[in-house]
């Protein structure tokens, strides 16, 4: 098989990605977006209930646990008394999921769409065509800064929501040894 038609069929087929991969990263800044709202609702509901929430985990048995807004592991507890350890971590896995998953996947998507465009600005660049440099210069620029932008979005929001799955799942164990 001649070596220049699969790198030739390579190249086309990767810059058949472009369009795709661009789509994904608008999704993403919008989803960014959508979770960071979503993250600070949660914020404020957790900042209203915590008051009960603390009582209620510290009280030594005494009174009826009750779920509380803005603890999802809690109310899932609550509603499934008899849920294993192992039951809480995946759920408290499950509220982290989305979050993870788009920290780690937007910069790679934004290195991928400055690659794609980088072998015909090399193209162009061996042509002397400064103006086909640039275009796809700005593409390749713009892409990884929006891949890494949403990587920041949700970074901080994935960060804070493990640290309240610990505690949850800590003061769970509290409200089992309680029991």
């Amino acid at each position: 098989m001649n070596i220049q038609f699969l790198e030739m069929t390579m190249a086309q087929a990767s810059e058949l990605l472009m369009a795709p991969i661009i789509v994904l990263i608008c999704a993403l800044v919008v989803y960014a977006i959508y979770a960071l709202g979503r993250f600070s609702s949660q914020y404020l509901v957790r900042k209203q209930n915590k008051l009960a929430y603390v009582r209620q985990v510290s009280a030594s048995g005494e009174g009826q646990v009750t779920t509380h807004n803005g603890y999802p592991i809690h109310n899932y507890f609550i509603e499934n008394p008899k849920a294993s350890e192992d039951e809480l971590e995946v759920v408290a896995l499950k509220q982290l999921e989305n979050l993870r998953i788009v920290t780690r996947i937007a910069p790679m998507l934004g290195l991928i769409a400055t690659m794609i465009p980088m072998g015909p600005a090399l193209q162009a660049l061996a042509d002397g065509n400064i103006q086909g440099i640039s275009e796809n210069l700005i593409i390749a620029f713009a892409a990884v800064i929006w891949g890494l932008v949403i990587s920041s979005i949700t970074f901080w929001p994935a960060s804070v929501k493990k640290r309240w799955c610990a505690v949850e799942l800590i003061n769970i164990r509290k409200l089992k040894g309680q029991a």
